[in-house]
């Protein structure tokens, strides 16, 4: 059965633990987790929220040995072990894919606890990018019991396939403070 596209994901904080929330697309409502310190509109490099505001949503990743390919509108990229990304304000290429080693802080995308095997790069400090202004804010699976991610957003791993079959190129995420 085609689905028919989401113009608008919203993630809403919760008001009772502003670590916690619901991603609503379309129909479909789904409990996620948020950045520890909960959402912030002038967010910054480390601050642990997730950004207020409403993004594009660039590209999805996903681990090949973890799953099939997922179905989505969306450009899809295989990650690799070789790749990272880049959260070091000194770095040239802060805020972007970085192929591994690499000298400076950066995130593993390969991770060993599947919170990357799905990911969606929320286009947040992207156009421009601002050094300082927070990096690496992606859309990934959550952690068991919806633990608090570093400022990102997080799906139960069950869910991330449907939340992909509904979205596409157009998509925009609206993070509601």
């Amino acid at each position: 059965m085609k689905r028919s596209r989401v113009n608008v994901i919203r993630v809403f904080r919760s008001p009772l633990d502003h670590r916690r929330g619901r991603l609503e697309a379309g129909n479909l409502v789904i409990p996620c987790a948020l950045g520890r310190s909960g959402t912030r509109r002038a967010k910054r490099e480390g601050d642990g929220a997730s950004p207020v505001g409403r993004f594009g949503i660039l590209q999805a990743f996903y681990r090949p040995d973890r799953g099939p390919r997922p179905r989505t509108g969306l450009g899809l990229k295989p990650i690799r072990p070789g790749d990272g990304w880049s959260d070091d304000v000194r770095d040239r290429r802060y805020n972007r894919l970085v192929p591994l080693p690499c000298p400076t802080s950066h995130e593993t995308m390969w991770r060993d606890d599947h919170l990357y095997d799905v990911v969606l790069d929320i286009a947040w400090n992207r156009s421009p990018i601002v050094k300082g202004r927070g990096s690496a804010i992606f859309l990934h699976l959550a952690r068991p019991g919806f633990l608090p991610t570093e400022g990102c957003v997080a799906v139960d791993k069950r869910m991330i396939r449907r939340l992909l079959e509904r979205i596409g190129p157009r998509t925009r995420i609206e993070i509601v403070g």
